[in-house]
C-alpha cells in the first residue's frame, strides 16, 4: 500500500467565483470532495498546508485522509487546477473511496533497470504511456507502476499485456498498448535519411543534365533562323538566295 497523508479542510458554505477568490486572497484553496455513495461536498484547504503535501507526494499515487467536520474520509486527488499567469493552485477535486471496495485511478509509471538496448546498441528509451489505468482496493495501491527494462532490446517494446502481475491490481488499458520502446537514436536515423538523399539528389541532376543540351540545341537554330528576318529589309532576302541558280 502507498503511504497515507492527511490534510485539513473546513466547510464552505459560499459557493461561486466570487465566493472562490475571497477564499483565495486568505490562502486557501476551494475543493469538492465527491464518492460513488455520498453527495459532493465543498471544501476549502490552507494553501501552504496543501503545496507542502504535494511537494511530499512528488508525483505519487497516494492516498489522502480528509479531515473535515463530519469526520475523516479517505480519498485521492482526481485534479488540481492552477493558474495559467501566477501558477497557484485555484481548485482541487478529489474522490472519496471505500476501504473494502475497489476504485479506478490513474498511476504513474517508473522505469526501473539499464536497457540492454541503451547499454551495448546506443539505443534510446522512448515513454509511451506515462501513466496507466488501473483498478485496486485502497490497501493494495501502488505508488507507481514499476517497469523493468532491464532486458530490453533497439526495436523491442514493453506493453501493458506483458506487464509483472501485481497483487490486487486489474489493468484496465488495452494489453496492445505500449508501455516503453527502446529505439535508434535520433542521428542515427537522420543519417540514414541524408544517406538516402542525394542519391534520389544525383538522378535527378542526372536527368536535367540530360535534357539540357536538347534545349540548347534547339535554341540557336531558332535564334539563326530568325535573326536574318529580323535585321533584312522587306523583298530583298527572298531574292539573295535565288542568284546563284543563274548561269
Amino acid at each position: 500500500m502507498s503511504q497515507q497523508f492527511k490534510l485539513n479542510a473546513a466547510d464552505r458554505a459560499q459557493t461561486g467565483r466570487s465566493a472562490s477568490r475571497r477564499l483565495r486572497k486568505v490562502n486557501r484553496v476551494p475543493a469538492i470532495l465527491y464518492g460513488k455513495h455520498t453527495k459532493p461536498e465543498s471544501l476549502s484547504v490552507d494553501g501552504p498546508e496543501f503545496t507542502r503535501l504535494l511537494k511530499a507526494v512528488s508525483g505519487r499515487s497516494v492516498l489522502i485522509e480528509i479531515q473535515r467536520q463530519g469526520g475523516p474520509a479517505l480519498s485521492f486527488l482526481q485534479e488540481v487546477q492552477r493558474d495559467p499567469i501566477t501558477d497557484k493552485y485555484v481548485h482541487i477535486d478529489l474522490q472519496e473511496v471505500k476501504a473494502n471496495e475497489k476504485f479506478e485511478i490513474r498511476v504513474p509509471v517508473r522505469v526501473v533497470g539499464e536497457s540492454f538496448g541503451v547499454k551495448n546498441q546506443s539505443g534510446v528509451l522512448e515513454m509511451a504511456s506515462q501513466v496507466l489505468r488501473i483498478r485496486v482496493l485502497p490497501k493494495d495501491l501502488p505508488e507507481a507502476i514499476s517497469v523493468d527494462v532491464t532486458e530490453l532490446k533497439v526495436g523491442e517494446t514493453i506493453k501493458v499485456g506483458s506487464l509483472k502481475v501485481i497483487p490486487g491490481v486489474d489493468f484496465l488499458d488495452p494489453k496492445g498498448q505500449p508501455v516503453v520502446s527502446c529505439v535508434e537514436p535520433v542521428a542515427e536515423i537522420a543519417q540514414e535519411t541524408a544517406a538516402a538523399t542525394p542519391a534520389a539528389g544525383d538522378a535527378a541532376a542526372a536527368a536535367a543534365g540530360a535534357a539540357a543540351p536538347a534545349d540548347g540545341a534547339a535554341a540557336p537554330a531558332a535564334a539563326g533562323a530568325a535573326a536574318p528576318a529580323a535585321g533584312a529589309k522587306p523583298g530583298a532576302a527572298a531574292a539573295k538566295p535565288a542568284a546563284p541558280a543563274k548561269k
